[in-house]
């Protein structure tokens, strides 16, 4: 499979189809558990302890095998494994204050597969930095807080346009931080 065609969108649904399936296993579990609890004194439970922990020790090693899995599928997850020995191809300095985000180019364009830094800075208040696709889903984003280094490493690998915006509640003034086509990436054969 080629991990850098992984986009979030498909991330999703595989992490919700697995999650769900392993959920709807443990509820089960707690039901079979609950239902021999009580079960009336003397009647013999038509489970054996042994199938119960075998049972039990088959969704331990699921849902550990799941987290296993789906780690090596979502796409910033090498990036931010390697992030000491991985040079970013562009860096974006960002500032935000009085709700609003200042960008150092009216566009920041994008190579396809680039490895780009968006290096966001509050000057006043705890902000969102998201990016959205046309289709408002959600790409990336990340809490910026005052005072702190907030950076976010990604590499795209899918034209197209997208916008900026806030992804925390900021205050009453914060509801419309957004920066729409702020974000052109370019070069890609989707």
């Amino acid at each position: 499979m080629d991990f850098n065609a992984v986009d979030s969108e498909m991330v999703l649904f595989g992490q919700t189809m697995a999650y769900t399936l392993y959920s709807l296993s443990i509820i089960l579990v707690v039901g079979w558990f609950g239902r021999k609890l009580t079960i009336a004194e003397g009647g013999v439970s038509k489970v054996s302890d042994r199938f119960f922990y075998f049972f039990v020790a088959f969704l331990t090693l699921l849902g550990l095998s799941l987290h296993l899995i789906t780690a090596n599928t979502i796409p910033w997850v090498e990036l931010d494994l390697n992030r000491s020995q991985i040079q970013a191809d562009k860096v974006f300095e960002i500032t935000v204050a009085d709700h609003k985000f200042s960008l150092p180019a009216e566009k920041l364009v994008i190579d396809c597969h680039d490895k780009v830094l968006f290096d966001v800075t509050s000057y006043d208040l705890t902000y969102g930095f998201g990016l959205f696709r046309q289709d408002n889903s959600l790409v990336l984003q990340m809490q910026v807080t005052p005072g702190h280094k907030n950076e976010i490493l990604w590499e795209f690998n899918e034209s197209g346009v997208y916008s900026i915006r806030s992804t925390e509640y900021s205050g009453p003034a914060g509801y419309n931080m957004i920066v729409k086509d702020a974000v052109e990436v370019i070069g890609c054969s989707n």
